[in-house]
């Protein structure tokens, strides 16, 4: 489907039925797969034949989304996990083992930021943190000569920061590594960082993607333009024989637009399991379908609520890149002209305790673990997802105490901003 639009991809992509074929994908709710030969499934071992044998592996119904997902990011292939941390943190370990170093953007999502700084680090792997305003000087200054790759959100998750995606892609290239993108946020309804210099996206299905607090997911997708074999030295991962499958070479084998993919399910999923389960890929596919249609409504309430908030006096800072006076608003016009977001991130007067006051208050909007949803929900990151953090940290992430996350649902602008001015009226 390259020539169809993003809205009919959403609807229709992936999936192919044939004559008398299910019209909806089908949820193959199976571990295993029957062979007529062991000679038959023994292919499917050395990676000689395309199939299933497992789910832990590969799965159909899972496969026919992340081709979905493949066709709206413009990739050339793609694999669903079980959560956006597996996704996050596959598509890193497929490159870079004990011993390598990671360059990343500071301004990620806490858990993200733990994955990296505190459990990747214990498998030998260290990160360097960049400042999101970093200028291209200062990014090659963060590179090593094992530095594997380089990461960043499109739209940071409290903060909101907008990537500079081609800046952090040309620096990347430079160096011969690859640049991954979480484009969770923005979706790929409202930017596919593939088509900016990106060549790894990902993704926590969990959010916009499946949009309805249904099902935990990720997704990893390969923009298939990076050439592994052109820096051979750098990923012996994909560009050496692998000895668990017979000395197959990825980069050889399966080229540009499959290598990164097949390692990463052919290994990482084989080994560690993280695995999307059939049923929530259906959910997930639900979400898709429907994806084009609810990020406009998102957009649209994060931005009538973003103006309410910009002139309350109550109300320190409003951060959201639609502003026009939003630092990011440029690089927001520039990636994602169609709208950010429905997450609108502001600071309160007076801190935790007048945060927790206004969420306390608030009838329409729950307190919730959880972001982009059909249904509006909050937190205040310093006590609850970025509460490992120290405060230095959370400086350096863009996220002060006072700070409140707030994910604008499917509901009437007017009557979230109604809920929300009379939380704020309890704020004392």
């Amino acid at each position: 489907m390259k020539d169809y639009n993003i809205e009919t991809k959403c609807v229709q992509g992936g999936y192919r039925p044939g004559n008398g074929e299910p019209r909806q994908v089908p949820i193959y709710q199976s571990t295993t797969f029957k062979y007529a030969t062991g000679k038959d499934m023994g292919k499917l071992f050395d990676l000689e034949a395309n199939g299933y044998f497992y789910t832990r592996l590969q799965n159909p119904t899972n496969d026919l989304v992340a081709a979905k997902l493949a066709e709206l990011e413009g990739g050339t292939a793609a694999m669903l996990t079980s959560s956006g941390q597996a996704a996050n943190f596959f598509a890193v370990f497929n490159v870079a083992n004990a011993g390598d170093h990671v360059v990343s953007c500071s301004s990620i999502y806490g858990g993200t930021f733990n994955l990296f700084a505190v459990t990747m680090a214990k498998m030998g792997i260290e990160f360097t943190f960049v400042s999101p305003d970093a200028t291209e000087e200062e990014l090659d200054a963060a590179f090593r000569p094992n530095t594997k790759a380089l990461f960043g959100e499109t739209i940071a998750n409290p903060a909101l920061t907008v990537l500079d995606i081609e800046t952090y892609a040309r620096v990347a290239h430079r160096h011969g590594v690859p640049l991954i993108v979480d484009n969770t946020f923005a979706t790929p309804v409202n930017c596919r960082p593939i088509e900016w210099g990106a060549d790894i996206v990902t993704h926590s299905t969990t959010k916009y993607i499946d949009g309805h607090g249904s099902s935990v997911g990720g997704a990893i997708i390969d923009g298939g333009k990076f050439d592994w074999m052109a820096h051979k030295d750098k990923f012996p991962g994909l560009t050496t024989p692998d000895e668990s499958y017979h000395g197959v070479v990825y980069a050889e084998r399966f080229g540009m637009g499959g290598a990164f993919i097949t390692k990463c399910t052919a290994q990482l999923m084989r080994d560690f399991g993280s695995i999307q389960s059939p049923q929530h890929a259906f959910y997930i596919n639900l979400g898709l379908e429907s994806l084009h249609v609810r990020m406009p409504k998102h957009c649209e309430n994060g931005l009538a609520l973003a103006k309410y908030l910009e002139h309350h006096p109550k109300i320190k800072r409003v951060i959201y890149s639609d502003l026009p006076g939003d630092p990011y608003h440029a690089l927001q016009q520039k990636y994602l002209p169609k709208g950010s977001c429905g997450v609108v991130s502001f600071e309160i007067d007076g801190g935790r305790e007048a945060a927790e006051t206004f969420m306390n208050a608030l009838k329409i909007c729950a307190i919730e673990t959880h972001v982009a949803d059909a249904r509006s929900c909050c937190l205040n990151p310093a006590s609850t997802t970025h509460r490992q953090l120290t405060e230095e940290q959370l400086k350096e992430a863009g996220i002060p105490a006072g700070l409140v996350r707030f994910s604008c649902g499917l509901e009437n602008a007017e009557d979230l901003i109604a809920d929300v001015e009379q939380a704020l009226n309890e704020v004392k």
